[in-house]
């Protein structure tokens, strides 16, 4: 389950609204990827579904998991209690 976003991009594709950088296709399968994470009940659900590639960050991101959305932006989020907190979507590059 989402508690909290950070930053702008992610909470304006969850509440449907259009960010300036996301053409429709990405939009969309950004919002699918939230949506799989709202409805995680641990990160091995995040883990099995296919195509996120979960990832356990290091450096200034330690603490903190991602997964694919496309080469370029990830959604990054920290897991504690069965929650996914400061859930945002980063460009990676």
């Amino acid at each position: 389950m989402i508690e909290s976003f950070k930053g702008k991009i992610a909470p304006q594709i969850w509440n449907r609204e259009a960010p300036k950088k996301f053409d429709s296709r990405l939009h969309r399968r950004t919002y699918i990827k939230l949506v799989s994470i709202h409805q995680a009940r641990s990160l091995q659900d995040i883990a099995l579904t296919p195509g996120t590639n979960l990832e356990a960050l290091k450096g200034d991101r330690k603490g903190q998991y991602s997964i694919r959305i496309n080469s370029q932006w990830r959604i990054c989020f920290t897991w504690e209690d069965g929650k996914a907190r400061e859930v945002e979507v980063v460009d990676y590059h």
